[in-house]
């Protein structure tokens, strides 16, 4: 069965048939035993013994690993998963509060935050006026002003970006 395997935020393809293992294309023998009533797992890798300790995450395939005394934090997933998991990361939107934009074509009539400035999710940020009607534009989550891109008086497009949150 064919692993990939993360270390402290570094990749590794494992491979393991019976007592042998396959470390990024470098094959060794490789053998893990429980210490009976204990967490405690001895694993002999080629001629070096390790004392290690494994703690499952909150995720799958999600580890901490104390090995002879130091802490790693591992993941560990098969082939299968991993690429759905890159290819979910690569199409995953942005992290973090989305910015404010415009719903449709319009004038900024007033703002009512400042860069800098501390919001709640439902706040009031922009109104704009649009058909002849004003529209408040308000913050889908909580954080704070980083870039207003919009002045009062402006015309704007639809789907620019007024306000952007941090």
């Amino acid at each position: 069965m064919k692993y990939i395997v993360t270390l402290n935020g570094v990749r590794h393809e494992v491979s393991l048939d019976g007592g042998t293992a396959t470390l990024d294309e470098q094959q060794v023998s490789a053998q893990a035993a429980d210490v009976a009533g204990t967490p405690l797992r001895v694993v002999t890798i080629g001629d070096e013994v390790h004392r290690v300790v494994v703690k499952r995450g909150k995720g799958r395939g999600i580890y901490s690993l104390w090995v002879d005394g130091y802490r790693f934090e591992a993941e560990a997933l098969d082939e299968r998963t991993r690429a759905i998991r890159d290819i979910s990361a690569a199409t995953a939107k942005p992290a973090g509060p989305a910015p404010v934009v415009a719903p449709m074509p319009g004038l900024i009539v007033r703002l009512n935050v400042a860069v800098g400035d501390t919001v709640a999710a439902g706040q009031g940020m922009v109104v704009m006026e649009a058909m002849k009607m004003e529209n408040e534009l308000r913050a889908t989550s909580a954080g704070r002003v980083r870039s207003i891109a919009v002045t009062v008086g402006m015309a704007v497009e639809k789907g620019m970006t007024l306000v952007e949150l941090e």
